[in-house]
């Protein structure tokens, strides 16, 4: 070898023969004593070459590899003592070459697949090492789809490689690690859809088995390895002299750690203690003056003093059980994992499983530490925040696709402001580099928004069996149902909730209140100042649902057709209709037949709008609101059905002949005083002598007095919910309009409100105004709504419009062409002045549904006039108006 160096030096400048002269001196002579080292530079026997020439002795001869500088110094530069470009020959590094020898061939190179190689030149080999104590929670789900997102997209860029996804099971943990949990934690990414390419079910793939359970004697070969190159030793200090010295150290102020008291003994003693059968563990001795540096894809360099950090930390505990961080080294190294996503808080582990790593010759892989999911509270995520199990969230209703694009948020963006992705928009589009550094916060309205949008993107045929398996966590279907009335229940529960559901779970419990009937007993039992008992105080519900039992008592009410259950639910080309205010079927359908029974009403009693629409939705479902009516209807008829799939006691139904019966004697607990419609010049019920509403008098006294009626009491001093001034409505001027390109009924509007940049809005006007109704208009817009995405189209507020009663018309609220863009909308004899007037922020808005609760105060009176309250909103320049008369504002 020394040679064929000075050969090699001899065409080298001189300066770098200078250079290298001691470091090559110590180099061949570590070459001479390592075997590990000439298998480095030599490779293995069966790779070795030979020469066909004849010799003196007629034997073919070895044929050295060509050996220089550069090669020599990057094969050593594998080993774990070579320091800084030189090997190190201190006492605790250097062992006898004998000893040497016979442990460094227990450790074949092809061990550590990537030793020798730039991880980031490899096809990305990525893993997810859960340990087997529990459920598979928010932040380990995180943790496995970053690595799978990682893994997913190096096997698009390099098909048919050994690159991908490997699930390992790190159950070294005996007292707590459970099949249970395994199997747990493996349903739970697989509901995800973060299927693996190597893992615990398939032992016998190439880097097999995939459970630390089953590698033991991996473990211990190589921890003798390192005991006989002198890299750890046996520890036989005994549990009470640890603590002791524990103890000790405390009193003096030295952070605790083993004082190395095992470190340099006699081996004649270790011997003889071996001999004896005393217990010992493992320790692995940490270099002295070592720093062990990796650079974070996420946090950037760091780096530790090995000695200042830790003292000999224990490879193999006394029972020949290998600890947590000796095993991930090895299995990381001897699975070729190329890159480590985990959490922070295993950043520490690093240190130990580099230290490892350098010693055992094995390369290391790249690491990425994420930072932690906090709560709302800005604490670690845990139970006391809600659902953080994958499969609570699956339980709640959840969507695999709504869930992963969710998780791949929280700690990463692709620089854009896109939230919603698909799976293989993620995989495209994710990369560890924009991994950020800070924490996230777990914010499950968020989710629900998230989760809302993935599935309105899908059509009622790619949820029906999810909502489904929601039907029958809450044991609404029958057991053994017949499969044609099962598969109509569940299309119809499907469809009747696909426009509002945030979850699966949203379209049983919508079913469950459908098939349910809340009105109260008696009028008595109605909740004070709530929307249903001032509805009934104004007279209109007693007459219309006395005339609703008439008619069913006559049998003319409309029901559904017991044969055509569907049709409330679907067009004339048999598709599912998710607007609520669409009507399925043809003429002579039951949708049809009770519309023309609504119309007729409304002739015949001279009543209409929501003074007829509220009474009636109340009478037949117990319910001030909800979807259309006849849905509901259809739904319940599909619970009385001789082959219902429906459990009625779980799903809680109440029929509809129950349901007029509970009707018929409510309406017999109203007051007479609400029996009678308010007097249509004042808007108010007739009052008596004595100005009380109603007084004692009967109707017909009522009917017939003289006495004029006070004044009309201000709809301000009833009125209980947010204050207006918590709305931020302003002035604005719609600079732009275009349409939306992937939903047919949004507009989207660039509008000035005053602020350094035009607001981003998206509306739903597109089916009632055309863009020239639009460009250029002045508006009122609600500028503190939570910023959203609608259909991918980044929203920030809302403009407000008039309708009438059942939106078929809707149109602007006008503003006076003096009023000043910017400034807020106020309403007379209402403070907006001063600090307790400020606007709400836009997620107490958002989250406390505040526009909510104003809306129905929000209303256009018989002049067109937009008012809350019945006054007037205004601008500096005037009031505001609209074209529809007895109409809403939203």
């Amino acid at each position: 070898m020394a040679d064929s160096i000075d050969g090699t030096m001899s065409s080298l400048p001189q300066s770098t023969c200078l250079q290298a002269s001691h470091f090559l001196s110590q180099l061949s002579q570590a070459f001479t004593r390592s075997p590990q080292l000439r298998r480095a530079v030599l490779g293995s026997p069966s790779s070795l070459q030979f020469s066909t020439a004849s010799t003196a002795t007629g034997k073919r001869r070895r044929k050295n590899p060509r050996q220089d500088p550069t090669t020599l110094e990057r094969a050593a530069s594998r080993l774990p003592g070579y320091v800084d470009g030189a090997l190190k020959s201190t006492a605790e590094d250097t062992i006898e070459a004998s000893t040497q020898a016979s442990a460094s061939d227990e450790v074949e190179r092809s061990l550590f697949p990537n030793a020798g190689k730039n991880v980031l030149d490899i096809p990305p080999r990525m893993r997810f090492a859960p340990s087997p104590t529990g459920s598979l929670h928010v932040g380990g789900a995180r943790t496995a789809l970053y690595n799978w997102l990682v893994a997913k997209k190096g096997q698009l860029d390099h098909p048919n490689t050994e690159g991908g996804f490997v699930l390992r099971v790190e159950d070294t943990d005996l007292a707590r690690s459970t099949k249970e949990s395994e199997d747990s934690v493996l349903a739970d990414l697989s509901w995800l859809g973060l299927t693996w390419d190597e893992g615990p079910d398939m032992p016998l793939a190439k880097y097999g088995p995939y459970r630390q359970s089953e590698r033991s004697s991996l473990y211990s070969k190589l921890a003798q390895t390192l005991i006989d190159e002198g890299k750890a030793y046996p520890c036989f200090c005994t549990a009470e002299e640890l603590e002791e010295m524990k103890v000790r150290m405390e009193a003096e102020g030295i952070p605790p750690r083993y004082d190395g008291t095992w470190r340099d003994a006699d081996p004649a003693l270790v011997k003889e203690k071996m001999a004896a059968g005393d217990p010992y563990t493992v320790r692995f001795k940490v270099p002295d003056g070592v720093r062990v540096v990796i650079d974070d894809a996420v946090r950037g360099t760091v780096s530790w003093d090995a000695e200042a950090t830790v003292g000999d930390f224990i490879l193999l505990r006394s029972s020949g059980v290998p600890v947590y961080n000796f095993c991930v080294a090895v299995d990381d190294a001897s699975m070729g994992i190329t890159t480590v996503i985990r959490a922070e808080e295993h950043l520490t582990n690093t240190l130990r499983q580099g230290l490892i790593l350098d010693a055992l010759g094995a390369p290391r892989p790249r690491y990425a530490h994420c930072s932690l999911i906090l709560g709302e509270d800005k604490q670690k995520l845990s139970k006391r925040h809600g659902a953080t199990s994958c499969n609570q969230f699956r339980l709640d209703g959840f969507l695999p696709d709504a869930m992963v694009n969710y998780l791949a948020l929280l700690g990463w963006n692709d620089g854009t402001d896109n939230e919603i992705f698909t799976r293989d928009e993620l995989i495209e589009a994710f990369d560890v580099d924009r991994i950020v550094k800070s924490p996230s916060v777990f914010d499950m309205d968020k989710l629900k928004w998230v989760n809302s949008q993935h599935l309105k993107a899908m059509e009622v045929e790619e949820i029906q069996d999810l909502v489904e398996e929601q039907l029958n966590f809450l044991d609404m279907i029958k057991e053994g149902a017949d499969d044609s009335a099962k598969r109509d229940f569940v299309f119809a529960t499907t469809t009747l909730a696909k426009q509002m559901m945030e979850t699966l779970q949203d379209a049983a419990t919508n079913a469950r209140t459908v098939l349910g009937y809340n009105l109260p007993a008696t009028f008595g039992d109605l909740e004070d100042g709530g929307e249903a008992k001032e509805m009934i105080e104004l007279g209109n519900f007693y007459n219309i649902a006395t005339r609703v039992l008439e008619m069913h008592d006559s049998k003319s009410f409309p029901t559904p057709a017991a044969d055509n259950l569907l049709t409330a639910f679907v067009d004339g080309s048999n598709k599912a209709i998710v607007e609520d205010n669409d009507v399925g079927g043809d003429e002579t359908s039951y949708p049809q037949e009770y519309k023309a029974t609504m119309k007729s009403m409304a002739k015949d009693m001279k009543v209409k709008g929501k003074n007829l629409f509220h009474p009636v939705r109340l009478a037949l479902t117990g319910e001030m609101s909800g979807q259309d009516v006849t849905k509901q209807l259809s739904l319940l008829a599909m619970s009385e059905t001789d082959n219902s799939a429906i459990n009625a006691d779980s799903a809680g139904v109440v029929s509809f002949e129950t349901r007029m019966e509970r009707l018929r004697k409510f309406c017999e607990s109203i007051p007479e005083e609400f029996r009678v419609p308010m007097k249509k010049e004042d808007g108010k019920k007739a009052t008596g002598q004595d100005g009380e509403k109603g007084g004692n008098k009967t109707a017909a006294a009522v009917a017939d007095t003289t006495v004029a009626a006070p004044a009309v009491a201000d709809p301000l001093d009833v009125y209980e919910g947010p204050p207006i001034t918590a709305l931020d409505i302003r002035v604005g001027r719609i600079n732009k309009v275009w349409t939306h390109e992937e939903a047919d009924k949004l507009y989207c509007e660039e509008i000035d409100v005053g602020e350094d940049e035009p607001r981003l809005i998206a509306s739903g006007l597109r089916p009632y105004l055309s863009e020239e109704d639009l460009d250029g208009r002045m508006v009122l817009v609600l500028c503190n709504l939570k910023a959203r995405k609608l259909a991918g189209f980044p929203s920030h507020g809302m403009v407000l419009c008039a309708s009438n009663e059942d939106h078929s018309v809707v149109k602007l609220c006008s503003v006076p062409v003096d009023a000043k863009v910017g400034e807020r909308v106020t309403v007379p004899g209402i403070d907006f002045e001063s600090e307790e007037a400020a606007p709400f922020k836009e997620n107490k808005v958002g989250k406390k549904k505040v526009f909510e609760k104003i809306a129905p105060h929000l209303r256009t009176s018989e002049h067109g006039v937009p008012e809350f309250c019945g006054r007037p909103l205004m601008t500096s320049a005037g009031v505001c108006t609209s074209p529809i008369s007895d109409g809403s504002v939203s």
